[in-house]
């Protein structure tokens, strides 16, 4: 995506695009929310998560599910749901549910119960031959910790048993998996995550500003950014670009970087 009118600004692939991917959760927004929201946004937007079990208890997702994918988006439901199909023994019921969303896009997560990595991935593998799959590695639980090189091998496997991408869990909240209780970075496991799994294959969850310019800074404006609110996904763009004062320097040059110490 170019810009003519400003110089020096990074410039964003355009849609659809594999990376430097938005992810925005519906956490339940109406149907007229979703048509404004993709007047406002739609064109910076690429996924569209329906945030945990939302769609089982709102109304006219089917609507909205057709409106988002006319606008170009994948659109998956929340993998807590996927969880919940699971731990009742029905993967057939959900496959069921999904087909009848007329989604082609489903996530695997074990969030908020334990699965033998083994068998989530034979699960991954098992939908990756009907859907796109998105799968989530870390607990949603305060105070698990999980090692570096764990996270580094099950993102691996994951992608290998047939996940197009991987989620840095982090929840809504953004203070669990990738981060800290205070919602900063867990800046060696990102480093040591990024050293062995390629970027452009994870999509690292970052609720907040802080965290979303953190990553921006950090990895670039191509960044996979998820669990961004309905409101904050046109706010996400101007950090990418950097035009919002968190990331306001990030792409000029160095001459014009030191003006910033002449007009002070």
């Amino acid at each position: 995506m170019s810009n003519t009118i400003l110089s020096h600004l990074p410039s964003r692939p355009e849609r659809p695009r594999e990376h430097g991917l938005t992810m925005m959760m519906d956490k339940g927004i109406c149907l007229r929310q979703a048509e404004d929201f993709l007047s406002a946004s739609g064109h910076l937007a690429d996924i569209i998560k329906l945030g945990f079990g939302t769609s089982l208890v709102s109304r006219q997702v089917k609507e909205k599910v057709q409106l988002y994918h006319k606008a170009g988006m994948k659109v998956y439901v929340g993998g807590t749901l996927f969880e919940a199909f699971l731990i009742r023994n029905d993967i057939e019921g959900y496959m069921r549910y999904i087909d009848d969303l007329g989604l082609d896009t489903v996530e695997v997560s074990d969030g908020s119960i334990q699965i033998e990595h083994k068998e989530k991935c034979k699960l991954i593998e098992q939908l990756a031959a009907k859907y796109r799959v998105v799968s989530e590695v870390g607990s949603k639980e305060a105070g698990i910790l999980i090692a570096p090189a764990k996270w580094i091998s099950m993102m691996k496997a994951e992608l290998n048993a047939g996940s197009w991408k991987v989620i840095a869990e982090a929840r809504e909240s953004g203070n669990v998996g990738i981060y800290r209780p205070n919602g900063t970075a867990h800046v060696v496991l990102v480093n040591r995550i990024l050293s062995k799994v390629p970027s452009e294959s994870i999509i690292w969850e970052a609720p907040l500003k802080a965290q979303q310019a953190w990553f921006i800074k950090h990895i670039g404006s191509d960044v996979n950014l998820g669990n961004i609110a309905h409101d904050d996904v046109i706010p996400l763009e101007t950090l990418r670009l950097g035009l919002r004062g968190d990331t306001f320097f990030q792409f000029l040059p160095e001459e014009l970087k030191k003006l910033k110490q002449t007009l002070a």
